[in-house]
């Protein structure tokens, strides 16, 4: 362990950024914080009290009760895909969540995924986007093996829109085939059953080791109804497929339970039964300790404007423990940090972009813009995610990328061939990794630096964020080129055609930078999470437990024999 020397990064508030800055800086993120913390509280109120009484009269717990009831008490959660389908509309209605609630919850201990049917969002019904986010959630579960704890009030697909969600290859019988791939290996799955579950919310707990029941809930293949007008029987659901059929009769069901509470109970029991995690041994006697400079003060660091610059070094000396930080091949491409620090006590990697100019003697001044990727840095992240793959610590990536370096040196450099050495790295890495869209997020530069189709198990994004191809302005003169002189002005003396072609390229401009909202991505669910920056530590301290929670299944080596430390002797100067 003395190989990894890590040392002090940062500086205090007052020293990293003036006040003047720092406070224009809060108050723009302010502003949209606002807006987030609006759109959260919309979401979590489902279809609204209306709704959450009609469950209170049926003698249930909404979902979000269900959750508070299950976590352990005083506890913290993190939500993900809260703005599936934020923005959306069917018809007259709305799915706040797509009406499923994917959170990160402890239960006795031990982080869990949890999904629950939102039973105030048209009775727990799978919208467009329901399948694909209990999918995605059941997915971070199997990656990190994190037990999964399904909470069952789902009355099917949601008819009207059901082509929307039935047939593709991530419809909602996809949701079957992983409870069966999670059950082959090894993952714990566990269901309780508080209500309506048809069709498919019937389908859906039956796979795991162990189905709770409630008095009041049924599983079937299908409803009475369906079957009074199939076969003219008069039966009720409860007779059909309630808890004395399935417990009793079937076999389908381990257990019936009088109540929520009961039921809820019964699954905290069964979880405490599971092996503890496996954090602290990896931690090596090492406890969790909070940065040495305040973890809030992140919020001042980031200009609203994304074409101003920000200090990485600040950014990372407010997530790792005790501001210590040790950075790999400092000297060499340096338009990327690539490093490791404890979070939480527990070794992570870092990659990042750095912002602003860096000194580089073979550019033409001595010096080139950061934020795009050059050939070293490429080949330094490649380096540095392979070792961490081969030493098995998680990485956390933090994008702020306008993409690759462009021209006729970047071609001859061969950079098309160090760009796919480092996009193989990434899609080879089983090692758990993260990636956070601090704020731009462009071109081939966010497939480089891990962005969700190379699969990093969760990506964030914060209030700042603008995922896209390339920037509004950018497209609108790329779309009107051929109608642009040299300096990418209106080539054209005709007021009307001049007049018609500034609109043009304002409306390109403007559909491009609403396309590049978060929330848009969020709700397509290209994005998992959209976080508060002062939300960013609590998140990588929780997310690298998880990764560090489940033994035996990927090589994590103790720091004495990392392959980090031969980059390191054979090419660091000393």
């Amino acid at each position: 362990m003395a190989h990894v020397k890590v040392v002090p990064i940062g500086s205090p508030r007052e020293m990293a950024l003036d006040a003047t800055a720092r406070l224009k800086n809060r108050a723009a993120l302010l502003e949209k914080e606002a807006r987030l913390a609006e759109r959260r509280a919309k979401v979590q109120a489902g279809w609204g009290p209306t709704y959450v009484e009609r469950v209170h009269q049926k003698g249930k717990l909404t979902a979000r009760e269900r959750i508070e009831l299950l976590r352990d008490e005083g506890s913290d959660l993190f939500e993900v895909g809260t703005f599936a389908n934020w923005g959306r509309a069917f018809g007259k209605l709305e799915s706040p969540a797509a009406g499923v609630v994917t959170v990160f919850a402890r239960i006795h201990a031990r982080w869990c995924v949890v999904i629950a049917n939102d039973n105030t969002v048209a009775s727990g019904s799978w919208w467009p986007r329901t399948p694909e986010k209990i999918e995605r959630a059941q997915e971070m579960a199997r990656r990190l093996r994190l037990p999964v704890v399904y909470l069952v009030d789902c009355s099917g697909l949601y008819l009207p829109e059901q082509s929307q969600s039935f047939p593709g290859a991530t419809g909602a019988g996809h949701i079957f085939k992983m409870n069966a791939l999670l059950s082959f290996e090894g993952v714990p799955q566990i269901a309780g059953v508080f209500g309506d579950c048809i069709a498919g919310g019937g389908y859906m707990p039956i796979i795991s080791d162990r189905v709770y029941m409630t008095e009041g809930a049924y599983m079937v293949i299908a409803g009475a109804a369906l079957i009074k007008g199939a076969k003219s029987q008069e039966l009720s659901s409860l007779d059909i497929g309630g808890p004395e059929v399935h417990v009793h009769a079937s076999g389908c069901a381990d257990a019936r339970a009088p109540d929520d509470e009961t039921a809820l109970a019964l699954i905290r029991a069964d979880v405490a039964r599971l092996p503890s995690s496996g954090a602290d041994y990896h931690r090596g006697g090492v406890d969790s300790a909070p940065p040495f400079h305040e973890a809030q003060d992140i919020d001042g660091l980031f200009p609203s404007d994304h074409r101003h610059t920000w200090s990485v070094e600040e950014v990372l000396a407010r997530l790792v423990d005790r501001s210590l930080f040790k950075e790999f091949l400092p000297a060499r491409g340096r338009e990327i940090v690539c490093g490791v620090a404890r979070v939480g006590g527990l070794w992570t990697g870092f990659i990042a972009n750095r912002q602003g100019v860096v000194e580089d003697a073979e550019a033409r001044d001595g010096a080139k813009p950061a934020g795009i990727l050059y050939r070293e840095g490429i080949a330094k992240t490649a380096a540095f995610s392979r070792a961490c793959e081969a030493d098995g610590i998680p990485i956390v990536w933090l994008q702020d990328i306008a993409g690759f370096d462009i021209g006729v040196e970047a071609e001859r450099l061969g950079l098309l061939g160090y760009g796919s050495s480092l996009i193989y790295a990434n899609s080879t890495n089983k090692v758990p990794m993260y990636s956070v869209l601090l704020r731009k997020a462009s071109g081939a530069g966010y497939y480089a630096m891990a962005g969700l189709p190379y699969d990093p198990i969760v990506q964030l994004a914060t209030p700042l964020t603008r995922l896209s191809v390339m920037e509004g302005r950018t497209l609108a003169i790329a779309t009107y080129r051929t109608k642009l002189d040299a300096n990418f002005e209106i080539a054209t003396d005709d007021p009307e055609e001049r007049a018609k072609l500034e609109q043009a390229m304002k409306d390109t401009e403007a559909r491009i930078e609403g396309d590049m909202d978060p929330y848009k991505a969020a709700s397509q669910l290209d994005i998992d999470e959209i976080v508060r920056l002062s939300e960013l530590r609590p998140w990588l301290v929780a997310l690298v437990e998880m990764a560090y929670q489940s033994i035996g299944h990927r090589t994590v080596k103790n720091p004495r024999i990392w392959s980090l430390h031969d980059l390191d002797a054979l090419v660091e100067p000393r």
